[in-house]
Formats: C-alpha cells, sequence, structure tokens
C-alpha cells in the first residue's frame, strides 16, 4: 500500500521534554523527523533497531557507546542495534531525521497506528 504526507503533519508527538518526533512509516522501514530545542537531551538509551541520522538543521552531539559525536548541518551518524546510545542539542537547537530499520513498533504505538 503506498502513502503520501507531509512529514511535519505527523504528529508532533513529545519524546522527551523539549523533543518532539514527527514519524512516518511503512511495512519495513520508519523515519522520523525529530525536532530539539536549544540544549535538550536525549537520555542514553538503546533499542534492537539500527538507526541511521542526519543532520538537518543546527548542531547536535551524539553519544554513541560512550564517545562524544559532535555533528552539524549534513552531518549523519549510523547506530547498530543494541548499542546504547543518547544526545544532545546545541544551543540554537537541532533537527535531525532519522532512519529505523525495522520499523520502531513503539513509535507506532504512540502515533496510534500499527506496523
Amino acid at each position: 500500500m503506498t502513502k503520501v504526507a507531509k512529514l511535519t503533519e505527523c504528529g508532533p508527538y513529545d519524546l522527551v521534554d523539549g523533543v518532539r518526533m514527527f514519524p512516518f512509516w511503512g511495512e519495513g522501514v520508519m523515519m522520523n523527523l525529530v525536532d530539539l530545542e536549544p540544549n535538550a537531551i536525549v537520555p542514553v538509551h538503546s533499542h534492537p533497531h539500527e538507526q541511521l541520522g542526519l543532520v538537518v538543521s543546527g548542531e547536535i552531539t551524539m553519544a554513541i557507546d560512550g564517545v562524544d559525536h559532535p555533528l552539524g548541518v549534513d552531518e549523519c551518524y549510523q547506530i547498530p542495534g543494541g548499542v546504547e546510545h543518547g544526545a544532545t542539542a546545541g544551543a540554537d537547537g537541532c533537527r535531525v531525521l532519522d532512519i529505523f530499520q525495522p520499523v520502531r513498533e513503539d513509535y507506532v504505538a504512540r502515533a496510534g497506528g500499527e506496523a
């Protein structure tokens, strides 16, 4: 089944204080546009899904497996499933586009949908 949407209208859903997501998913992969307010923090966590990310605007420091990676516009990251990671937005906030494989069922549930 084909789906078409404006990503910024797929939500928003709050992840943690100062962090909002706009999810869009298909049968086996998920996109998630994430807006982080200035200095917002995504706590260290892990999940079984592989994650790719692209910084669309602003700056973010990704802490991946205990190593800090300061990233700016057009820089990207890859996180294997099961690896601990977190993030801190820069002083002006940040927007990132994350891709997950397989689909994050917890995000789909939060959006009231089905994977």
